[in-house]
């Protein structure tokens, strides 16, 4: 199964991926850490580094369900663009899809969670409450069937939610896509 979490910076769908590739098990890949180590090896912030992070993390997803293991993806998929790359991933590689988005619906306590975090990504430079306000408004249309999850609850229980969730889904037939 391919698990594809999706959210605003700061809204704490690193934690819940963490906490469900831990009781899975299955890795979590995160684009954040491969998009600074690109900038860690010279290659220049200018460049698409944040696309190429996504394509990066696509192939390392690609080789995971080809061993026939369930993989989560970390990453903003904010645009249509990124969520069809996931789609097209699960259809070459005949696996379930499953999108999560988690949100926070309390703008304060999202605000200061954002601006408390230290994740030591080295090299990362944490976004700005300013920059999380931008990427909302352009934030893309869902098409997809997905589980919405709100971190103003507790990480325990969107946690349970989302086991629930993919436990019914793998007992369902992967859904018919149309790119």
């Amino acid at each position: 199964m391919l698990i594809v979490m999706s959210g605003l910076p700061g809204a704490g769908k690193s934690s819940i991926a963490q906490a469900l590739g831990r009781l899975l098990p299955a890795p979590v890949l995160s684009v954040d850490p491969v998009e600074a180590a690109m900038w860690r090896a010279g290659i220049d912030r200018g460049q698409p580094t944040g696309l190429a992070a996504y394509v990066v993390v696509e192939a390392l997803a690609s080789d995971v369900l080809a061993l026939g293991q369930t993989v989560i993806v970390d990453a903003v998929n904010d645009a249509q663009e990124a969520r069809q790359q996931w789609r097209g991933l699960a259809r070459r590689r005949s696996a379930a899809l499953r999108y999560i988005e988690v949100t926070c619906s309390d703008h304060a306590l999202h605000r200061r969670r954002l601006e408390g975090r230290r994740r030591d990504i080295d090299g990362f430079t944490e976004p700005t409450w300013a920059s999380v306000e931008a990427r909302r408004a352009n934030f893309g249309t869902w098409c997809e069937d997905r589980l919405v999850l709100d971190s103003t609850a507790s990480l325990t229980g969107n946690v349970q939610i989302a086991i629930a969730h993919l436990r019914a889904a793998r007992r369902d037939p992967l859904p018919s896509t149309s790119e």
